[in-house]
């Protein structure tokens, strides 16, 4: 049986581990080292007194990727973002910064509900986690929309989908799980999520207030703040801006010349300033022990996910089955963009039984390759491309393109699991609840997946500046 074929089998053996209810992590890892085990095997022509090198060999293969590939600086990213998300929520800062939201923001129709969806990509700005997102402002949020009023339902959805801004919004986790696979540069793809992040924020609000233009009984405004109460509801909420800023002075250095620092560096800096605000704001050590045990359970969640995926990855390396994929979609007889779409469908579909991160870890080694060789490879300039860009602007335009997709498959039946985190929270919402008060989000995010696909400056245009 040729490397390509076991590729194959391997991989729908693993797809229906998954189905049937095996975690990602395990599935990913029990399929690589089995292919492994049978490409070596193979190798030897099936000698029957060969088995046991080949699944000697294959242990030590599989044995050597989690600490060559995870010992890596940029993934120390992803505790610090979480640790950032904790400490603020467990110091009061999200409180603040929807108090904030909520005294600027509330007067419009629907107001309520568009100051969740800014205050969550505030929040979002310091989380980097979605379900962490989705978490806090369920406990916030839905209690104060249902006390003037709102539909219980949509208030959940709107909790729910503002969640899922903390995917792309830097500091974003999976972000830096993507770079990672695919072998780019984190801060320029931390930069590009920036503008699609808010610019999915704003076209949420534009729903809300659509919705609450045309329809009756719906969440009144919310008025009757001064200026000063106003400004007032700043400062508790600047910690959250000022970690922003910093992180983006890291990233990106706006004053020309060399960025301050590494991405690592601005999310170490980011979780060292809320830890003193949140201690300056009376946070004792109960508090800051759930915050670090949260982040702790959390990461190790994170990276075990990896550990089993790249294995499974190093065993698609043997197969050589990314070459064989991003040979076949290069020689189909339909338009490059078309195919394109068709990827991102598929995720959607792919996304309805799977989480985030583990469906991007499977599917991006085999994926990726072929959207690079759909606009001309690696190494092709802007002029010379299918896409109108180069090879670099290109991998990070599917990255946000892709990360956007994971982001929809958090609200999405049957496995939408920002729905499930908000109706775990709130014992008043069954998940069917969640799902229906979603529904006319799934709309928004179609519009803003649209919009990026046919204008890639929306995501370019900062990190061409870096």
């Amino acid at each position: 049986m040729e490397p390509i074929e076991i590729g194959l089998w391997v991989s729908g053996i693993m797809l229906v581990l998954v189905v049937i209810g095996m975690r990602v992590a395990f599935a990913a890892a029990f399929a690589g080292l089995l292919g492994l085990i049978w490409i070596f095997w193979a190798k030897k022509g099936y000698a029957p007194e060969q088995l046991g090198w080949a699944m000697t060999v294959a242990i030590k293969t599989a044995g050597q990727v989690p600490h060559g590939k995870v010992a890596s600086q940029a993934l120390s990213l992803i505790p610090t973002f979480i640790l950032i998300g904790y400490l603020a929520y467990y110091a009061g800062l999200t409180r603040a910064l929807f108090e904030a939201a909520k005294r600027w923001i509330a007067w419009v129709p629907g107001g309520l509900a568009v100051s969740t969806v800014f205050a969550t990509a505030g929040f979002a700005a310091v989380s980097g986690a979605s379900v962490a997102t989705a978490a806090v402002f369920a406990r916030i949020a839905i209690p104060e929309m249902l006390k003037i009023g709102y539909d219980k339902r949509f208030a959940a959805g709107v909790v729910a989908a503002g969640g899922t801004l903390a995917s792309l919004i830097p500091p974003s986790a999976i972000l830096v799980i993507y770079a990672i696979i695919v072998e780019q540069d984190v801060g320029k793809l931390l930069l590009a999520g920036f503008i699609p992040g808010m610019f999915s924020a704003f076209v949420y609000a534009a729903l809300i207030i659509g919705l609450a233009l045309t329809m009756k009984n719906f969440g009144p405004p919310v008025s009757g703040f001064t200026w000063r109460q106003r400004f007032e509801a700043l400062p508790p909420a600047l910690p959250i801006f000022a970690v922003v800023v910093i992180i983006i002075f890291f990233v990106y250095n706006p004053f020309g010349g060399d960025a301050w620092g590494t991405p690592t560096e601005g999310g170490a800096i980011g979780a060292f300033i809320v830890l003193v605000m949140a201690l300056w704001r009376g946070m004792r050590w109960p508090e800051l022990k759930d915050a670090l045990i949260e982040t702790a359970k959390l990461s190790v969640m994170i990276f075990s996910i990896i550990w089993g995926v790249l294995i499974y990855v190093r065993f698609l390396g043997f197969a050589d089955l990314p070459t064989a994929f991003s040979d076949w979609i290069t020689s189909l007889d339909y338009p490059p963009m078309l195919i394109l779409i068709c990827i991102l469908l598929a995720y959607a579909v792919l996304g309805m039984f799977m989480d985030a991160i583990g469906m991007l870890l499977l599917t991006l080694p085999v994926v990726y390759p072929a959207v690079m060789a759909l606009n001309g490879g690696e190494a092709v300039t802007a002029a010379e491309s299918t896409f109108g860009m180069s090879g670099t602007m290109c991998a990070v335009w599917f990255g946000i393109l892709v990360v956007k997709m994971a982001e929809f498959c958090l609200i999405t039946p049957p496995i939408g699991l920002n729905c499930f985190v908000v109706a775990g929270v709130r014992p008043d919402l069954s998940v069917q609840d969640v799902f229906r008060g979603v529904l006319p989000f799934f709309f928004a995010d179609a519009v803003t997946i649209a919009l990026l696909v046919a204008f890639p400056s929306i995501v370019l245009w900062l990190p061409s500046l870096a």
